[in-house]
């Protein structure tokens, strides 16, 4: 069984032009990091000519899929019932985006089968994270 989940998503980035293209993005779970998501955009869809990718709880997409959530960095909200908001904040500026709602729960019904919610925690192998804090401090 894999331990990680890629699934390629179409965004639509929310502009001031009338229409912009399509982005193509990529999600990501990795069982080693139960609790997280991964988006990452690629170069020729950033400002910087570099592939960006922003980290953000799977609960937190989860969650904002059927309400607003979110206060930090990230934010998600629901815009009608084929469509999810999601919101990058960075001193850059803001970045929103719009995915569809079916890809979105696609994807997180492939994570649930690999780590069910609530077990996240389960999956931690914290014995090797330690290691890791405690070599990086030396």
């Amino acid at each position: 069984m894999s331990t990680v989940i890629e699934q390629s998503v179409e965004a639509r980035l929310v502009a001031a032009a009338p229409r912009m293209p399509n982005i193509p993005a990529t999600l990501t779970y990795d069982l080693t990091d139960p609790f997280a998501i991964r988006m990452t955009f690629p170069a020729q869809a950033t400002l910087e000519d570099e592939e960006v990718c922003w980290t953000f709880s799977r609960e937190l997409l989860a969650a904002g899929m059927h309400g607003p959530e979110g206060h930090g960095d990230v934010r998600v909200r629901p815009y009608g019932y084929d469509r999810t908001v999601l919101e990058f904040h960075a001193p850059e500026g803001t970045a929103v985006v719009h995915v569809r709602s079916g890809e979105l729960r696609q994807f997180l019904q492939a994570t649930r089968v690999l780590v069910p919610e609530g077990l996240e925690h389960a999956y931690l192998d914290l014995d090797h994270d330690l290691a890791e804090l405690m070599r990086d401090a030396c």
